[in-house]
């Protein structure tokens, strides 16, 4: 197999992802179109899987396909600005960081119901008087 003729489905494989991710990809513009075949098949190259591998790292870390599309555009040469891509990672970390306070909030109340819990068969229950009240996010 050379990396200048890749099926949809090697891509995906390469790359890490589903064959229907990268359809999707494509579809919205993250992913170029590739060449064609004579009888029509997606024929792509190394560049794609490296493309295809840069958008699926950049999701597992939790960056939106909008800031995705930046940061390929800021990747293409002679567009680096890592001033304009720190200020797109900063902002997500700030996102990520509330995200963790949230979870470490969810966490302590889950964790203090629960311990309230005494399991048997009871009519009143901690966990499910818990989630039948408004949470406030305290």
């Amino acid at each position: 197999m050379t990396m200048e003729k890749l099926t949809i489905g090697r891509l995906a494989n390469s790359a890490g992802i589903n064959l229907e991710t990268v359809r999707y990809y494509e579809r919205i513009g993250l992913m170029p179109e590739p060449g064609r075949t004579e009888g029509g098949h997606r024929n792509y190259a190394a560049a794609h899987v490296r493309r295809l591998t840069f958008i699926r790292r950049a999701r597992e870390l939790g960056f939106a396909i909008e800031d995705i599309r930046a940061l390929l555009e800021l990747a293409e040469p002679g567009r680096v600005s890592c001033c304009e891509v720190q200020r797109i990672a900063a902002l997500h970390l700030h996102s990520v960081k509330a995200k963790l306070a949230d979870l470490a909030k969810m966490e302590k109340l889950l964790a203090k119901t629960v311990a309230q819990c005494s399991g048997n068969r009871s009519p009143a229950c901690p966990v499910l008087e818990m989630l039948d009240t408004p949470w406030n996010g305290a």
